[in-house]
């Protein structure tokens, strides 16, 4: 599949359907086919499928196309388990957890607010991906790369993606066991190294070390695996989804209904200070003759 930027099929657009009234690979797809008593999954067979294959086996089959070989497996099952969970750091769980006190009566709602909450500041391996096959792209020594990198994403989003954590300041507890583990099964390479790059330069600049995050870390690895840093943000949300589903649940079953932000808990309001329209205090009530509609 590759990074998604060569063999990738030109973009369709419906204008061109509406043109030529050719409609017949409007809705396609080279995902799966099914038919009456019969589906298959990239060209399989799904009871062969279902029998044979691990989720995480078959979680590649579906993304890639083809068959992971063992080492695949073995590094994308380290990269799935990986995220588990940080309690309420993720603001993803937060967010998850809000939406279940509010819609108590299912796991989905809660689960997609979650969902909808990872992006680039809550810890997406998208950004941390681009950044590295574009640091690669350079075909430059990895130090010369970072310090490149560097100075363009800092002009570019005014950070560097896949560094600094809000808690853990000496080093992320995931990534150093999922960097170890990766390394032992030869899968921290070109984008591996060039995030290392990355963190060696940051703290040369700063004086002090801004360690990878998990995102950083996910990102290198999967692109290590030739994934597509689209897909790679995906599979970030996809990767923290059981310890959302975790929250979810103990939040329906044990946590607060309709949670509220209080001043204890540090709401505040920073707005003007109280006054009234010109010309008078405004009226405590509509007066004779009801509403404003006559």
């Amino acid at each position: 599949m590759g990074n998604g930027k060569s063999g990738k099929k030109p973009k369709r657009h419906v204008g061109q359907y509406v043109a030529s009234g050719d409609w017949s690979d409007y809705w396609s797809t080279s995902i799966s086919r099914a038919e009456q008593g019969n589906i298959r999954v990239r060209g399989y067979r799904i009871e062969e499928l279902i029998e044979r294959l691990s989720y995480t086996e078959s979680a590649w089959l579906l993304l890639r196309g083809e068959l992971a070989d063992e080492r695949e497996t073995a590094l994308f099952d380290l990269v799935l388990r990986s995220g588990m969970d940080q309690q309420f750091i993720n603001s993803a769980a937060c967010a998850a957890r809000y939406t279940a006190s509010a819609t108590p009566d299912s796991p989905v709602p809660a689960l997609a607010s979650g969902m909808l909450a990872s992006g680039s500041v809550t810890g997406s391996p998208q950004e941390p991906a681009e950044m590295l096959i574009e640091g690669v792209a350079l075909e430059l020594e990895p130090a010369a790369a970072a310090a490149q990198l560097i100075d363009t994403w800092i002009e570019r989003r005014g950070a560097v993606p896949g560094l600094g954590h809000p808690v853990h300041k000496q080093g992320e507890p995931r990534v150093l066991a999922l960097r170890r583990l990766a390394g032992e099964l030869g899968g921290w390479n070109e984008h591996g190294q060039l995030l290392d790059a990355v963190e060696e330069e940051m703290a040369r600049r700063k004086g002090r070390l801004i360690p990878i995050n998990l995102a950083g870390a996910l990102g290198a690895v999967l692109s290590d695996l030739g994934f597509d840093p689209l897909m790679t943000g995906g599979l970030g949300a996809l990767s923290y989804g059981m310890a959302l589903l975790a929250h979810v649940v103990e939040e329906i079953r044990d946590g607060v209904p309709l949670r509220i932000i209080t001043p204890e808990l540090g709401a505040s309001y920073t707005g003007p200070a109280d006054r009234e329209l010109p010309g008078g205090a405004a009226p405590t009530g509509r007066g004779k003759g009801g509403g404003r509609n006559k």
